[in-house]
Formats: structure tokens, C-alpha cells, sequence
């Protein structure tokens, strides 16, 4: 599942917002709090806790990450996997093309969509739509 959208500005300011975890809950109602478990700069293997309103609290790994362009994460929990992309690219005007992914895998992904497909589409279009407005104003 993917959503996209250009915010108004340059694709730096974005990244860092984007990186801003801890600040997450000041641009969207998808998030009621976040916190890094580990300290030093962004990289794979470092870990987050978000707790999210329907889906209560979970850790995130970041897997991929590529400077001012791209990070992944994943969530794993019995028989799923679940990975969630940001990908920021240069867009007209100076701005930035931001693309938000969730993608499922293991035994139990076709499950999980199931019960989460609507409020997973809600919760990315919403995350887009909130870091579009906070990066604009």
C-alpha cells in the first residue's frame, strides 16, 4: 500500500522533519507517542517505539536508509513482518515528492491485511497529508 504526495519544500527540510521521530505526534493524529530506544546518529538497526491510537505500541527497525532520500523500517511480530517506507525525491519547483509505504509479509500477512487494510490506507494518508501541512507552514 502506497500514498503520495508533494509538499513545498526542499526535500533537506523534509528529511529532517522525517527524521524528527520523537516529534512525530506535533504533525499527525497517527501518532500519540514516539521515542528512540537507542541514542547516536539515525542508522539501520536503530530502534523506535511509536504507539499509535487502534494499534497500540510497537517497535521499529530501521533496516535501509539512504542520507536525505529514503528510510525503511520493519515491525515484526508473529507470523508477519511488516515494513514501512519513506521515500522523499526531488519535485517541481524545488519541492518534494514524499511516498509512505506498508508492505506485509510472512504466513500471517494476508490476515493482517485483511483486518488492517482500511485503517493502514487512513493512517498513511493521514501521515502524508499531516507532514505535507507541518513542512509547508
Amino acid at each position: 500500500m502506497r500514498t503520495s504526495t508533494t509538499v513545498a519544500a526542499p526535500v533537506p527540510a523534509v528529511w529532517t522533519v522525517l527524521l524528527d521521530i520523537e516529534r512525530w505526534p506535533d504533525w499527525t493524529d497517527t501518532v500519540t507517542t514516539a521515542m528512540w530506544l537507542d541514542s547516536g546518529p539515525t542508522r539501520p538497526g536503530r530502534r523506535a517505539r511509536l504507539t499509535q491510537p487502534r494499534l497500540g505500541s510497537a517497535e521499529w527497525e530501521i533496516t535501509e536508509l539512504d542520507q536525505e532520500r529514503s528510510f525503511s523500517w520493519a515491525r515484526r511480530s508473529a507470523g508477519v513482518t511488516t515494513v514501512g517506507g519513506h521515500l522523499l525525491s526531488a519535485g517541481p519547483g524545488g519541492g518534494t515528492i514524499l511516498t509512505l509505504s506498508i508492505d506485509h509479509s510472512g504466513p500471517l500477512a494476508g490476515v493482517v491485511r485483511l483486518l488492517t487494510d482500511r485503517l493502514t490506507r487512513r493512517y498513511i494518508d493521514t501521515e502524508a497529508r499531516g507532514l505535507k501541512a507541518y513542512c509547508e507552514r
